[in-house]
């Protein structure tokens, strides 16, 4: 749960002196969130990435029974957006809501066409993150598909480390795509083995 600003993330992962960066900081907004409150809701443009400082965000959507399927959860040093409705102007199908109070940058393509005309670096470091993006959704995928509950959950712990400290049992199920009352069954069967070591 380490918070960490926007500017030291970008000087971190940059070779760009700090004085440059904040240049361009100036133009992004900074919100503080309350919990349970939302940055986006279905049917509105997405219009900002959002770069967590610090507290938790999630990313869901409901079905048409009301079930909420939860795509993503963002802590501290997490970017998440509605990649499709920011970059298609479309409306969106998820929710971005504020699962703890939390501070969160608000990232506009302005703010990226500014980085990427005056630090050279950032195009590079830019798609990188996107490519990270979607390997990791490659790979939520066939594990969805193909992997057993267990291993889902302890992939989602590899992930995720402090998480299930955070949010409620029934966030990380959804998470997995299982009941509750299934990652409870595989929570015991990990808690039984591991006393058996």
């Amino acid at each position: 749960m380490n918070s960490t600003t926007l500017r030291t993330f970008l000087t971190t992962n940059l070779d760009v002196h700090e004085n440059e960066v904040l240049a361009i900081l100036d133009n992004c907004t900074t919100k503080t969130i309350k919990k349970d409150s939302f940055l986006l809701r279905r049917e509105e443009r997405c219009t900002h990435t959002f770069f967590v400082e610090k507290g938790l965000l999630r990313q869901y959507s409901i079905d048409a029974k009301g079930k909420e399927h939860v795509i993503a959860f963002a802590p501290e040093n997490w970017f998440v957006t509605d990649r499709e409705s920011s970059y298609f102007n479309s409306p969106s199908v998820y929710y971005i809501q504020a699962l703890e109070e939390s501070r969160v940058v608000l990232i506009d393509e302005r703010f990226i066409k500014d980085l990427s005309e005056k630090i050279p670096s950032f195009t590079d470091f830019n798609t990188r993150l996107l490519h990270n993006h979607i390997r990791h959704l490659q790979k939520r995928v066939n594990g969805l598909l193909s992997s057993s509950a267990e291993e889902r959950y302890l992939q989602f712990v590899k992930m995720y480390p402090d998480i299930l400290l955070r949010v409620p049992q029934t966030m990380v199920a959804s998470y997995l795509g299982i009941t509750p009352e299934s990652l409870s069954r595989v929570r015991k069967s990990l808690a039984d083995k591991n006393f058996r070591k």
